[in-house]
């Protein structure tokens, strides 16, 4: 099959014939249709995420179940579903504790490249060849645990399906599981990609009053009110003091960083009101620090909350979200800029950067 492999940080991917092997015991093969390009895949190009390699990267997919391995029970052939790259064992204690986002059961193997039994179902030529979170979208086919496979309705479109495996629940799940944003609330969001504008349409969900949307393209203040903001400011334009005025002082009930960059997540505390909230979202690079300052967190009472995969339960969300879409309440089909074929993932990569697109998304043939 073809797949876009990755052999060193900082150079193109390739576009290769690998080998894969049948799923093992617990795992199920999946005909990829549709595969989101997200920065957390970029994060692992540039080195700022450590990973084994050689991998084939991709994470945020949706298509066909083909084959299940011998003891898979909750799924069967033909079913559609989405992927997700944080799976959740159940019985676990962060699973317990309804906060299955956190379960560490799984964490290790996926970490390392490699399925839940330790080995890799990928290779080239007899070498082995690593999957990203368990999964390597960015292929005509996966083998994944059947733990990372949500079966969905049939009726919503799998580039669509797809955005709903990370940046859809991630920005979303920010704001309705981790900040719980109520009625009314102000809302200030730092980075419109793909998570900052599930942000944007998460709080708008959540009936926040004020929607307030912050950054450095100014292509991306259209799509922003299109996504639920109310006011829209260029990081230029001395965004805190901007806020400020907007909020008779005080600064946003919530601010959420989407990025994933330190120097960001400060200035995005400094744009939250005494008593209230910064949520983090984006993911920063290994190894990397944020300097908060504890006098002003004690003072002025403000927290600091981290949000991974929006705090949420997959099996759970993932077809809510879907229900959402399906009733014209959630904007998906909004959300996807350009598609492209597997060939093109290195384009799809320098239009995210450039900020060109919302969301890029690799098209398989059905």
């Amino acid at each position: 099959m073809k797949a876009a492999v990755l052999y060193q940080p900082n150079t193109p991917l390739e576009i290769q014939d690998i080998d894969l092997e049948k799923p093992h015991a617990g795992e199920v093969l999946v005909q990829n249709l549709a595969s989101g390009v997200c920065r957390s895949d970029w994060h692992v190009v540039t080195g700022d995420t450590k990973h084994p390699l050689p991998v084939v990267l991709g994470h945020e997919g949706a298509g066909i179940i083909r084959e299940v391995g011998e003891g898979v029970t909750s799924l069967e052939a033909g079913d559609h579903v989405i992927l997700s790259w944080a799976p959740n064992c159940g019985t676990c204690y962060y699973c317990l504790h309804d906060q299955p986002q956190l379960c560490q059961t799984l964490v290790a193997p996926l970490w390392n490249g490699t399925l839940l039994d330790g080995t890799s179902r990928l290779s080239r030529q007899g070498d082995t060849v690593y999957h990203l979170s368990g999964l390597a979208t960015f292929a005509e086919q996966s083998v994944v645990p059947e733990r990372t496979c949500i079966p969905i309705r049939k009726d919503v479109p799998f580039q669509a399906a797809s955005l709903v495996g990370c940046a859809v629940t991630t920005g979303v799940g920010a704001v309705v599981n981790t900040a719980r944003v109520s009625p009314g609330d102000s809302v200030v969001v730092f980075g419109c990609g793909g998570v900052g504008l599930n942000i944007l349409q998460g709080a708008d969900l959540a009936g926040a009053g004020m929607i307030i949307a912050v950054d450095k393209a100014p292509a991306k203040m259209e799509l922003a009110e299109n996504f639920g903001a109310t006011h829209t400011i260029l990081a230029d334009e001395d965004p805190v003091q901007k806020i400020r005025e907007l909020t008779e002082g005080r600064g946003a009930d919530y601010a959420f960083e989407a990025v994933g960059i330190p120097e960001l997540q400060e200035k995005a505390l400094e744009a939250v009101r005494p008593g209230g909230a910064l949520i983090i979202a984006g993911i920063a690079p290994m190894g990397s620090s944020t300097n908060f300052p504890g006098a002003i967190l004690a003072r002025q009472e403000k927290k600091v909350m981290g949000s991974y995969y929006g705090s949420s339960y997959p099996h759970r969300d993932f077809p809510r979200l879907l229900d959402l879409y399906a009733a014209g309440k959630l904007k998906l089909d909004e959300l996807i800029t350009q598609t492209y074929p597997l060939e093109d993932i290195n384009q799809a990569f320098q239009d995210m950067l450039t900020g060109e697109n919302a969301r890029g998304v690799i098209l398989f043939d059905s």
